[in-house]
């Protein structure tokens, strides 16, 4: 919320040497968050000044319309200025900008020959000075003094503040919260402006017929002005104030409604009464019912909705946005103005089901004052009458179903033994007359909230005000002492390996919302009966193309990696670890539980919520694409292929302390004839290749792009590993290249030459695979590099020959290998 100090200072006593600093540090004191402190009186510099058209004479030689004017301002001799403005006759007072000014944007006044004549000087529009948007036409003066400065008449006087209202503190979204705020931290005088209003007592017959059917309206209230110019130009001071909180006059009657909800933190809405037929009712929207809002669109209501509506339908979101149909208009004579308190529970869920946010909703949703409903209305009619020239109709509607304030009981000393400060019994008092309350008792106490502290419902809600208001300086800072932990889990240990292994091989860890469309799954190329297609939607999604939670990581990591190739990356190798999620055993046939939220649910009831919840195994995913190794001088590079995934995977397998098993697989959305099944002790627990040349199409990936998947909830948690025995000796190296059937995987082979190596067994690499009708049909073969070390020794070539011996042996056995010659 903007708002301007000069506004403050009205019912703020602030006094005349307090800075902007510490004015900023009150209301941060107070526990408001300033955003921006925009200083106006800086905005234009050099000379500034009221001046009145002395003489207009009309240029017809040119193509658009030009006029020289003489400008009285203040000088011996008025000035000639050229403009283009039409809005303005001799005798106005005008801002004129005089050379060596400069305005906003870096924009420089001079004297200059334009249009054949001479401009000594530039009659100023609000946009042009920075005070507002509006640009169709000069600023035209309702005072002042010829060649005064022009600064405080047009707002360029003052420093505006703009805060972040937090949602506990609903009633600072008005000039009347933060007045009062301000007012206490500073010790000064507060004059509340709902005083300038006088309540009248509703009378027999309302304004207009009307009815309310809802429980959530617990305050109507209707006033009605006659013959009244709707649309004239709001008073100088009210427009200024509105342009400087960041709206744009639009007229009499809407620029009051929109002052008294910035001043009284009160919404109103104001009706076009001859638009109206028949009784108003307040109600809830009936199903198939639609209303065009003034932001001109069509909205299906919800019947949760509230409305305001009479013979013809309904004319307003309640709470939220007002209508078209009954909007004030050029020709609006009769205005009836409406003030009415909402439950704050069902505007915010109007709010968010239409995603139309507004000040009025704002307001509302935090809780606005019930007590000023009347009063509210009251001053807006009068305004009306004493700038729009209108007639206040003497009936008053005020249907009034407020419920009494529930007092709330604390024990005095309950503020000094949870904040830890000694808060005398009269400080405590102080503090909570301080918020509005008014208070009884002596040990134990009886407050009673203000209408505009909704906010306050238990006495923790009232300790929290006691220590805000006394001042969160005088709360002693002392840093707890840290509780010994038990350190990271076995889980979150092996999280981390294999993050800073993949991080060490190359790859960039990246986070994506784990939300996907539901044309992924055909995206992605799964089957029709594929478990990964089970996916569980969310209600409320971020994104309403993105409402299901992904099955795989790769569903939502292949969106990181679309987004780098549209930014011009072409090499990419890219990881992500995180949550998949699949449905509960049964959870289609189990029923959907609502959780209250205004007590704690029942255990049945959090139960079922919890057996609905979905299984989350925690996965890793792998992709890459373009350059594994970048071309050079010395070198042509070399494209990624289907062996860099399955290298990934046996990356984060190290990194986990498990043995992967890889074998030929078949699985979507991988390349069927470059796809490994991935194995731990047997279980299938990922995939890795090259991704299918149609999912590539479908994703927008290049071809031959590689990627891997791996379960890492399904990998066994090693046991504490024993300390490395650190060999002094030096390694035997022995290849040894052995013959296999062509379907012998090469992983099987691999593991077969580790269990006959045994433990002299230091390390084994597969470096290279031949084809060769020499071998014999279906052969190949499979070329290892085995090296061989002793903890106690140097191994002899004897030794190391007798190790090989043993090794092929195991494989000849299992597979039928031979030592190719």
């Amino acid at each position: 919320m903007r708002i301007p100090v000069s506004w403050l200072a009205e019912y703020a006593a602030l006094p005349e040497d307090l800075t902007t600093e510490a004015l900023d540090a009150a209301l941060v004191e107070a526990g408001l968050e300033v955003e921006e402190v925009e200083d106006l009186r800086g905005r234009v510099t050099g000379p500034l000044v009221v001046g009145r058209v002395a003489s207009i004479e009309e240029l017809t030689e040119f193509k658009k319309p030009i006029r020289h004017c003489w400008v009285e301002v203040g000088e011996a001799e008025p000035r000639s200025v050229i403009c283009g403005a039409r809005n303005f006759a001799e005798g106005d007072l005008v801002v004129v900008a005089l050379p060596g000014a400069e305005l906003p944007g870096g924009f420089k006044i001079g004297s200059r020959k334009t249009y054949g004549r001479l401009s000594d000087g530039m009659i100023c529009s609000a946009r042009e000075l920075g005070v507002s948007d509006d640009h169709d036409g000069i600023i035209v003066l309702e005072g002042g003094t010829v060649g005064e400065d022009a600064r405080p008449l047009v707002g360029l006087d003052d420093v505006v503040f703009e805060l972040a209202i937090t949602p506990d503190m609903g009633y600072c979204f008005s000039v009347r919260g933060i007045a009062r705020e301000v007012a206490h931290r500073l010790g000064v005088a507060f004059t509340d402006p709902a005083a300038k209003a006088v309540e009248p007592a509703a009378t027999e017959h309302p304004p207009y017929p009307v009815r309310v059917e809802t429980d959530g309206c617990s305050r109507f209230t209707l006033r009605e002005v006659r013959d009244v110019d709707a649309n004239a130009e709001s008073p100088e001071w009210m427009a200024k104030r509105l342009t400087q909180a960041g709206m744009r006059p639009l007229g009499l009657a809407v620029d009051v409604t929109n002052y008294l909800m910035l001043e009284l933190g009160h919404p109103l809405h104001a009706f076009d009464r001859d638009a109206l037929e028949d009784v108003m009712v307040v109600r809830r929207a009936k199903p198939g019912e639609t209303l065009k809002t003034l932001d001109d669109v069509e909205r299906g209501l919800d019947p949760e909705d509230m409305v305001i509506t009479d013979g013809t339908g309904p004319l307003s979101l309640a709470g939220v946005m007002g209508g078209q149909t009954s909007e004030v208009g050029p020709t609006t004579r009769n205005v009836l103005i409406e003030a009415a308190h909402w439950n704050p529970t069902a505007i915010a869920r109007t709010s968010r089901r239409h995603k139309l946010t507004s000040e009025a909703s704002k307001r509302y949703e935090r809780g606005a004052d019930a007590g000023i409903t009347l009063l509210a209305a009251q001053r807006a009619a009068d305004l009306l009458v004493e700038y729009g020239g209108g007639t206040l109709v003497e009936a008053v509607a005020d249907i009034d179903h407020r419920e009494p304030a529930t007092p709330i009981a604390i024990p005095v000393d309950l503020p000094s033994k949870t904040i830890g400060v000694d808060y005398d019994r009269s400080t405590v008092v102080a503090m909570l007359e301080a918020a509005g309350c008014t208070v009884d008792g002596d040990e134990v106490l009886t407050v009673t909230p203000a209408s505009w502290r909704p906010d306050l419902t238990d006495p923790a809600d009232l300790v929290e005000e006691v220590a805000r208001l006394h001042g969160y300086g005088h709360i002693p800072s002392s840093i707890p002492r840290a509780i010994a932990g038990t350190g990271l889990t076995s889980s979150q240990r092996r999280r981390r390996r294999v993050a800073r292994a993949l991080a060490d091989t190359g790859f960039v860890e990246t986070y994506t919302f784990p939300f996907v469309s539901r044309e992924r799954a055909d995206e992605l190329g799964l089957d029709e009966k594929d478990p990964q297609r089970e996916a569980v939607a969310v209600l409320n999604p971020l994104d309403d193309a993105a409402p299901l939670l992904r099955t795989t990581v790769l569903a939502s990591l292949v969106n990181a990696v679309r987004l780098n190739l549209a930014r011009g990356a072409k090499d990419l190798a890219v990881f992500e670890e995180g949550l998949v999620f699949q449905p509960a055993e049964g959870w289609s046939d189990l029923e959907v539980v609502e959780l209250p939220v205004s007590k704690r649910p029942e255990d049945e009831a959090i139960a079922a919520a919890i057996r609905r919840l979905p299984v989350q195994p925690r996965h890793v995913a792998a992709v890459l694409c373009g350059q594994a190794v970048p071309a050079g001088v010395d070198a042509p590079g070399r494209i990624v292929d289907w062996a860099d995934a399955v290298e990934a995977a046996e990356v984060v397998a190290a990194a986990s302390g498990v043995k992967l098993e890889v074998a030929q697989g078949e699985a979507a959305p991988w390349h069927p004839g470059r796809c490994a099944e991935l194995r731990v002790d047997g279980a299938v627990v990922g995939h890795a290749g090259e991704l299918h040349p149609e999912a590539c199409e479908r994703l927008g990936l290049p071809r031959r792009t590689a990627a891997m998947e791996l379960d890492l909830t399904a990998l066994p948690l090693p046991d504490l590993a024993p300390a490395p025995v650190i060999s002094h000796f030096p390694a035997t190296l022995i290849d040894v290249a052995i013959v296999v059937g062509e379907t012998v995987p090469a992983g099987e082979v691999e593991a077969a030459l580790r269990e006959g190596a045994g433990e002299l067994l230091d390390s084994l690499r597969l470096f290279d695979v031949y084809r060769d009708p020499k071998l014999g049909e279906g052969k190949k073969s499979l070329a290892f590099k085995l090296e061989l070390r002793a903890a106690d020794r140097t191994l002899t070539n004897e030794e190391g020959v007798a190790v090989r011996d043993a090794a092929v042996a195991v494989a000849a056995e299992r597979f039928g290998a031979a030592i190719r010659e």
